[in-house]
């Protein structure tokens, strides 16, 4: 290091300290998450009493699952939701997160067009839906961004012995929402969490065709970055917002979540009532 780079990080460096310092005391918290809580609505139901009762400014970055665990990973950000569970176990083998607590889940569906090509209709093996929709070649629209659905997907694709490729594959590398706009110009079928289709579904032509198998279920997890590895994480936000969301309250208004009638998130924290978390 020259003299002059050694000059800049000496200045820098008290600086650096206070910034630390002072995002680790903020009100502001930073949220890396998966599209699909944000798409679905969920997260802007839920954070402005988390909001009004602790007083923390939550930044939502709603990425693929496979980003925010990066994000964890790299210290940008303070606390995880995501929906990948094998990803997520090695995320905290290498002592990147602290405090993992299982909050709640839906399950996945695979939706397609009114005149359905590939015949799936019906079907509740998802396995042998993706069979059939590679071999009549029918557009699949994939997320395509190492997200927890995708990372779902390419296990289907594994099993069944099949890579994916070609003109009817198309790997959008786009969110949940725009993928589902994307599949229905395109008269294709994607998977999509239960979620996200209900919040959406009205301004799609697409329908639900493949539902029910044990191997479409969901779970999601939330966690805090280590802060033994990143001082400067808002530690003490997150842990509050752990606290919220498998606390009571916060169990209780995700049960209570509503997208044209239906509840699209199970809370599995506490063991609530059936009647308790559907009451309005």
């Amino acid at each position: 290091m020259n003299k002059l780079r050694l000059l800049l990080v000496l200045c820098m460096f008290p600086l650096m300290l206070v910034w630390g310092a002072a995002h680790a005391d903020s009100r502001v918290l930073r949220l890396s998450t998966t599209t699909s809580t944000q798409n679905s609505g969920l997260l802007d139901y839920l954070l402005p009493t988390f909001q009004k009762n602790t007083g923390y400014d939550v930044h939502v970055i709603a990425v693929g699952t496979g980003k925010a665990l990066r994000m964890g990973k790299d210290g940008d950000a303070d606390v995880l939701l995501v929906h990948a569970p094998p990803a997520e176990e090695k995320f905290m083998a290498g002592d990147n997160g602290v405090n993992r607590r299982y909050v709640m889940y839906n399950d996945f569906v695979i939706v397609g067009p009114k005149n359905d090509p590939a015949g799936i209709r019906g079907m509740m093996d998802a396995k042998a839906a993706f069979q059939k929709i590679a071999r009549s070649k029918s557009t699949f629209v994939s997320r395509g961004d190492d997200s927890g659905t995708n990372k779902k997907e390419k296990i289907f694709w594994k099993d069944i012995g099949i890579t994916p490729h070609g003109s009817w594959y198309r790997a959008a590398g786009q969110g949940m929402g725009k993928v589902l706009l994307m599949t229905d110009e395109m008269q294709g079928y994607t998977l999509v969490d239960r979620g996200t289709w209900l919040a959406l579904k009205d301004k799609l032509g697409l329908r639900v065709l493949v539902q029910g198998d044990k191997l479409l279920f969901n779970p999601y997890h939330i966690m805090a970055v280590n802060p033994a590895h990143y001082p400067d994480v808002n530690y003490k936000g997150a842990m509050a917002f752990i606290g919220w969301m498998t606390s009571v309250q916060g169990q209780r208004l995700i049960g209570q979540y509503r997208v044209h009638g239906k509840e699209l998130f199970v809370p599995t924290a506490i063991p609530l009532k059936v009647a308790e978390r559907t009451s309005h």
